[in-house]
């Protein structure tokens, strides 16, 4: 198969994307997804192929023949009981599949990395592609997995090898089946499990675009390189007042001084490191975020791509629809 296209990660919201949009261009596509992943959600056609990217040899034979691969299997939480994980996962298994994939002949080697390395402590204004980041300015045990497994990807193009860098922020629309933190912040607000609000900056983008945009790179991006793929910019309390157009909760006014919110998100950790085993309310990684510049200017990636994000209203509008037509939150699928 002279055109394989293999995706790592391709049941995943962003991948599910991604395959569907490969699939509708006429690509030959094998999934690459962790042993127990739900897979009836993707088309038929598909090649699906379960193997754990921790494992180097199940990766090299389920990359065989692939001429074009696109790697986003990860542990995108900001919160696993073992914290080793993530570097067992996001960066060690990056290596594996980058690596793998260079071995089999790939021709273009997509890595889907994430915004939430690119903050520095000091960093003031909007961030865009050329960020220089070190180990020291990760946050937390996630970010330092995916900050090790973008270096593997540079060290690769620096070698001489087809691999190219996809920056996406966060991602927003239909089809969140893993339910990755903006959709749960979405799922939370509806569901009036968010008493209080920290101040914050998001970049949101939608899922569709960023789906878009990758296709976009492993097309014509220059390997080596990094492309912000990024959406529009919102305050916490924008976003939510925008969900609250959409759905009628009532946003929460009380504002938790960042103090309040680290040391509340310590004790949720410590609950579900202990004892439930489940998710924390809140993640002190994800509160520490709140203290850095998430602000991004992603013009010239997006230019050079040729790729216009849809409205961010659009994409919040498609997300509710979804999670009101799964159950998930209440109200009419289509209202």
């Amino acid at each position: 198969m002279d055109d394989l296209t293999v995706v790592t990660g391709g049941a995943g919201f962003i991948g599910s994307h991604l395959v569907q949009q490969l699939v509708d261009r006429q690509a030959v596509v094998r999934v690459i997804e962790r042993p127990g992943a739900p897979s009836t959600h993707l088309p038929t056609q598909v090649e699906f192929v379960e193997a754990d990217i921790r494992d180097r040899a199940a990766i090299t034979n389920a990359l065989a023949g692939a001429k074009i691969v696109y790697h986003l299997a990860a542990n995108p939480n900001l919160w696993v009981r073992d914290r080793r994980e993530f570097d067992a996962v996001n960066h060690v298994g990056t290596r594996h599949v980058l690596e793998a994939a260079v071995a089999a002949g790939a021709k273009r080697i997509v890595h889907c990395s994430t915004e939430s390395i690119l903050t520095c402590a000091r960093a003031t204004g909007p961030i865009s592609e050329d960020v220089v980041i070190t180990e020291a300015d990760a946050v937390g045990p996630y970010c330092l997995s995916k900050l090790r497994a973008e270096q593997v990807a540079r060290e690769l193009a620096a070698a001489g090898h087809p691999v190219l860098i996809a920056n996406p922020t966060m991602p927003v629309g239909p089809g969140d089946r893993g339910t990755s933190p903006p959709t749960r912040l979405i799922r939370d607000f509806c569901l009036k499990r968010l008493p209080a609000r920290m101040d914050c900056t998001l970049n949101l983008i939608d899922v569709r675009d960023v789906a878009d945009g990758l296709i976009r790179i492993a097309d014509r991006a220059l390997p080596g390189r990094r492309y912000l793929l990024g959406g529009e910019n919102l305050t916490l309390l924008s976003l939510l007042e925008r969900i609250s157009q959409l759905t009628g909760v009532p946003v929460p006014r009380r504002r938790v001084p960042y103090w309040l919110g680290l040391s509340a998100a310590y004790a949720s950790e410590f609950w579900a490191d202990h004892v439930s085993g489940r998710s924390p309310q809140a993640t002190v990684t994800g509160v520490r975020l709140t203290q850095r510049t998430m602000h991004f200017n992603a013009s010239r990636s997006l230019q050079e791509l040729g790729l216009t994000t849809r409205p961010i209203d659009a994409s919040l509008t498609d997300a509710v629809h979804w999670l009101r037509a799964q159950e998930i939150i209440p109200g009419p699928a289509n209202a």
